[in-house]
């Protein structure tokens, strides 16, 4: 199923969810399960050449390498550390079968952004080649491999999932063994997380001329405002659209 692309959010649920701010001191102590796909691509696409005749890929090493995942996962996993947070870093296994239309639609997708970053380079239009270029990271098995190495040499657990990192975690948090689950995609509250947590990565940058806030949602909480059993909610996903 390799190589990949960049997942969507899922379903939006937004509108349900009564989400409280928080900040990443407040998860001090926790076991909280990352989405490490979704923090991957925002690696790839965020630490990248941006001189004025870069080609807009990510951030490489002097060999040719491209090194921008481990540079992120290093720093966001230094700073949970640092915040006396515990992270499990989760990645995608094989995806659903169900997901092939999904995943072969998101493949042309790429395809198509990386002809359009050859044809800007090869005019020097280096301004729209860097653009294309965010839409045409590939995270590799050689990748995830690597991530998950030197996230385990740092003492922290990494490991792939059999399907979906998001659905993993939610299960190992409705379990007990994760104390939160941090990612974007609202899947996770159908999927069965008690608790999740978004923007946790992003608390306090500035995007689109704002400061984003980390936020968490109480699965409970909401099922129970909106006179709603979780089977209910997951119908309800489903008439939204997910992938």
């Amino acid at each position: 199923m390799y190589p990949l692309v960049a997942p969507s959010m899922g379903c939006n649920l937004r509108d349900l969810a009564e989400a409280e701010d928080t900040t990443m001191d407040a998860m001090k102590g926790k076991r909280v399960g990352i989405d490490s796909f979704l923090l991957a691509f925002q690696f790839l696409t965020t630490i990248r050449d941006r001189s004025p005749t870069g080609d807009g890929g990510p951030l490489k090493a002097d060999n040719g390498k491209v090194v921008a995942h481990l540079m992120g996962f290093l720093s966001r996993a230094s700073m949970m550390l640092s915040k006396g947070v515990k992270p499990v870093f989760i990645f995608d296994g094989k995806h659903p079968e169900l997901k092939k239309d999904e995943m072969d639609i998101r493949r042309a997708r790429r395809e198509q952004a990386e002809a359009d970053w050859t044809a800007a380079l090869e005019v020097g239009d280096f301004a729209t080649a860097q653009k294309m270029a965010q839409r045409c990271v590939k995270y590799t098995p050689e990748m995830v491999e690597e991530s998950i190495e030197m996230l385990s040499l740092m003492g922290i657990p990494a490991f792939r999932a059999a399907a979906e990192g998001e659905a993993q975690a939610s299960v190992m948090a409705a379990n007990g063994q994760l104390d939160a689950v941090a990612t974007q995609d609202w899947d996770a509250l159908p999927y069965g997380t008690p608790h999740l947590v978004r923007n946790l990565m992003s608390d306090g940058s500035k995007q689109h001329g704002r400061v984003v806030r980390a936020q968490a949602i109480d699965l409970e909480q909401m099922l129970e405002t909106h006179d709603l059993s979780r089977e209910q909610l997951i119908d309800l996903a489903i008439m939204i659209g997910t992938d």
